[in-house]
């Protein structure tokens, strides 16, 4: 089992930046692939951003891309969501995830195993 804990959430204005940090703890050698999702009011869950640990590949929903930047940092068992150029609709609780799949053909909630409890990202206009 592999517990995620986030952090770094917060209140930003429009245009500004926040770092998102996703500790890992547990059985984190059979998570291949770690993601980020988010989910604002009356919305469903949606996937913001993918690594695999394996070729350190990235992948990215076209709503983020050129603005969101995820990484890792092995000796900590953290990825990070360094996200630039925010704007109000990037308000939204954002969830880390992991999944012992490779595959960055499945990028749905439920292709992912384990989940974090989520922090809450308010951008201001």
């Amino acid at each position: 089992q592999v517990q995620l804990v986030e952090s770094g959430g917060g209140l930003v204005q429009a245009g500004g930046s926040l770092r998102l940090s996703c500790v890992s703890s547990g059985r984190t050698f059979s998570m291949v692939t770690m993601g980020w999702f988010r989910q604002a009011p009356g919305k469903e869950r949606e996937f913001v951003a993918a690594f695999r640990w394996t070729d350190i590949s990235t992948y990215y929903a076209d709503s983020v891309k050129g603005r969101f930047t995820i990484s890792r940092d092995n000796a900590k068992n953290t990825i990070y969501l360094q996200m630039n150029s925010l704007k109000p609709e990037d308000t939204a609780v954002y969830y880390c995830a992991a999944k012992q799949s490779a595959s960055f053909l499945r990028l749905e909630v439920d292709d992912f195993d384990s989940w974090g409890q989520g922090t809450q990202v308010t951008v201001s206009s």
